[in-house]
């Protein structure tokens, strides 16, 4: 019973593909595809998200990633001080900005 078993799992292997590189071709097949579909797209949109950000100046009209409304009143380094109403001024981080908008 033993020597059956060995027998089969022989004849199983020995017509498993006849390319001994089919594996590692799989492999890098399947890295191209996501490197196209997912990690390119987003390396893409990173980048203008960067520079977005690098452009902001002084009188810009942002949304935050909060979702509120303003007008860029100050730059320092790293951050903005916006004004989202009459007198109503908020400290934020660069990277809070998602997009920059349109006057209101």
């Amino acid at each position: 019973m033993v020597s059956e078993a060995f027998a089969f799992a022989g004849a199983a292997g020995g017509q498993q593909g006849s390319n001994p590189y089919q594996g590692v071709i799989m492999l890098v097949l399947m890295f191209a595809i996501f490197y196209f579909l997912l990690i390119r797209p987003q390396q893409k949109k990173a980048k203008m998200q960067k520079e977005m950000i690098d452009a902001l100046k002084v009188g810009d009209a942002v949304v935050t990633v909060g979702g509120i409304y303003g007008k860029v009143a100050a730059i320092q380094e790293n951050v903005l001080t916006v004004e989202i109403a009459t007198g109503v001024k908020v400290k934020i981080t660069r990277s809070s900005v998602s997009s920059v908008t349109k006057e209101q």
